[in-house]
């Protein structure tokens, strides 16, 4: 018997508000797949609000909840029968968070949850993994978001530690350099301790900017990237003038600019755990929304 389901997941995230819509298909005596139908993203940039002058604008408000009515138009014609919807660093770390998602919830309908960084970790380690856990080896994965970096360090196919540090892409542009090297210092003694008696560490990235990086590379899907390729293009983007990095390489204007801060986080997080390699397996907090939704684990 085939079995067939359609649900939604809204990210809001620092940098971008994002639509998942999945197929889960399930039959009998076979392993359940999720299939992505469509993913929308709208560049709506919470976190130069929230990190910068500790609330959301009503700019950005309003065009939040015309992207939270839209997406919810999509769900409906695309016949989504269930859906979550949760907020990360941005609405979380906003003086009126909660304000805003109620009034988005009295105008839309839509109910949305401002999780927590270990939470958030949680929900994105729930995602497929299997493949590339398995074995002896090691691996820290990495998620790079617009207000934070979810860390979690895997060894023997088992979850041993996780962590979330304010360190995320829009926050690292805003900030203070004294602030930002703070921070890297406190990833870079947490990656130290977690990882000195690990051998054969690699790293599996996720996020928008190191999807990017990857589409870039030219590889194709399941290889991964060396450090050294990636830190020659880190050299390439940074040589590069903002708008070259848009007129050039097609980057959109939201992408240009976080990208830097992004591979500097994916390069020191490689650099201080010893892994050569990085996995992009193309999976996000809106994956780990819809697989928690079909195992009711959210």
């Amino acid at each position: 018997m085939l079995e067939i389901k359609k649900y939604g997941a809204i990210d809001i995230g620092s940098n971008a508000i994002r639509l998942l819509i999945s197929n889960v298909i399930v039959k009998e005596d076979k392993e359940t797949q999720f299939k992505k139908s469509s993913l929308v993203r709208v560049p709506i940039r919470l976190g130069a609000d929230s990190f910068v002058n500790g609330l959301i604008s009503d700019s950005n408000t309003d065009r939040m909840i015309s992207a939270i009515k839209a997406f919810k138009l999509l769900m409906n014609v695309n016949g989504v029968e269930r859906y979550k919807a949760c907020a990360t660093s941005a609405m979380r770390e906003a003086t009126n968070g909660e304000t805003i998602v109620e009034k988005i919830e009295a105008e839309t309908g839509v109910k949305i949850d401002i999780i927590g960084g270990k939470e958030e970790a949680s929900i994105i380690s729930s995602t497929d993994l299997d493949e590339l856990i398995q074995g002896n080896n090691a691996y820290l994965y990495v998620d790079v978001g617009g207000g934070s970096t979810e860390f979690t360090l895997f060894s023997e196919g088992k979850i041993i530690t996780s962590k979330s540090f304010k360190m995320g892409t829009v926050r690292l542009l805003n900030n203070k350099k004294a602030i930002n090297k703070e921070v890297f210092g406190s990833v870079q003694k947490w990656i130290y301790k977690n990882t000195k008696d690990l051998k054969k560490i690699s790293l599996i990235g996720s996020g928008g900017n190191i999807n990017k990086l990857f589409k870039m590379s030219g590889r194709t899907e399941g290889k991964p990237i060396s450090y050294i390729y990636l830190n020659a293009q880190y050299q390439f983007l940074k040589k590069m003038s903002y708008q070259d990095r848009i007129t050039e390489l097609g980057l959109n204007p939201d992408r240009a600019d976080v990208i830097i801060p992004a591979t500097k986080i994916y390069l020191s997080a490689m650099k201080w755990s010893g892994a050569k390699k990085i996995f992009v397996p193309k999976i996000g907090l809106a994956d780990g929304i819809i697989k928690s939704l079909h195992f009711n684990k959210l």
